[in-house]
């Protein structure tokens, strides 16, 4: 932090949703459902992928790690959130801050690194059936899914440092329910200029090359399909893929609209409607969409029930 007019900022306050107390406890009760829900369902799809051995392969390996990351995503910023709403201290310390962001981001990049790997993993399974076993060998799903942590990690490096080089010298109240590059930088006091380019462009690299993956791969997933003669095997072969292209499109839309747009364009009152999708809401889904749509996973649940 630079001396001089700067004093040295030591904790942010988060501004969350509202301060009227009667909208604050709708609002509890409302994120603390979606919050149980999201735990308990990636928990149980996590714990039954785990117990169940007819689900120890390549697809349920990275559902299970899909799972087990969007349970620690979702506890990155809702314990807190849920705290601010039945609190009048909704303070943030500086270092408690930057560790939310790192894992945020992080998180946020694994995911999305990890649902291009499952679309590989679609390809492969529909298209090269019959080599399958050989390409998707246990080491190799563990090197992708090393990969995809390793990669989300350390791109999370690069965005909190960057955001966190910058002085907050003015003001230290966050417009936001957690800490966010987009109100960070509305905070800052020097040239947020590289930033301005640096999220975009990283962010835009790796969405891109997780994009082009998923891309490909449905493209000769679906050209795979239509040659299939039975109406029957077409079916199969899309339920297998139909979970993942919902959980692909709702994550990627809202990644899309909240970071690959000009900074110009922010407004920090629709973002934190858009920031509830991804952070809340789609880690929900997630277990639902997968457990509703999966037989496999359906009935191993009625196994360990019974």
């Amino acid at each position: 932090m630079a001396e001089g007019n700067f004093t040295l900022l030591r904790e942010f306050l988060l501004l969350g949703f509202t301060s009227s107390p009667q909208q604050q406890m709708v609002l509890f009760v409302g994120f603390l459902v979606m919050y149980l829900i999201t735990l308990l369902g990636n928990l149980g799809i996590f714990l039954v992928i785990k117990i169940e051995s007819r689900l120890h392969t390549p697809m349920y390996f990275f559902l299970g790690n899909l799972a087990f990351i969007d349970l620690w995503y979702s506890s990155v910023t809702a314990p807190k959130m849920l705290v601010d709403f039945l609190s009048e201290d909704t303070s943030i310390s500086y270092l408690g801050c930057a560790t939310q962001l790192y894992f945020f981001v992080a998180l946020a990049c694994t995911e999305c690194i990890l649902l291009a790997v499952m679309a590989y993993d679609r390809y492969v399974a529909i298209c090269k059936p019959l080599h399958y076993a050989v390409i998707m060998t246990k080491i190799v799903c563990i090197q992708m899914i090393a990969s995809s942590y390793i990669g989300g990690f350390l791109y999370s490096l690069l965005q909190t440092g960057s955001t966190f080089r910058l002085s907050f010298c003015g003001s230290h109240e966050i417009d936001h329910f957690f800490c966010d590059i987009p109100p960070l930088l509305k905070l800052s006091c020097t040239n947020t200029y590289i930033n301005e380019i640096v999220l975009p462009t990283f962010a835009a690299s790796v969405t891109f090359s997780a994009v082009l993956v998923i891309s490909v791969s449905y493209i000769y997933i679906l050209s795979s399909i239509f040659r299939i003669r039975s109406a029957e095997g077409r079916r199969k072969a899309f339920s297998t893929c139909a979970s993942h292209f919902v959980c692909v499109i709702l994550f990627y839309g809202t990644i899309i609209f909240m970071y690959l747009r000009p900074t110009s364009s922010y407004s920090l009152e629709q973002d934190r409607v858009v920031s509830v999708v991804y952070t809340q809401v789609i880690p929900m889904l997630n277990p639902l969409i997968y457990s509703l749509r999966n037989k496999e996973v359906k009935a191993a649940l009625r196994r360990l029930k019974a």
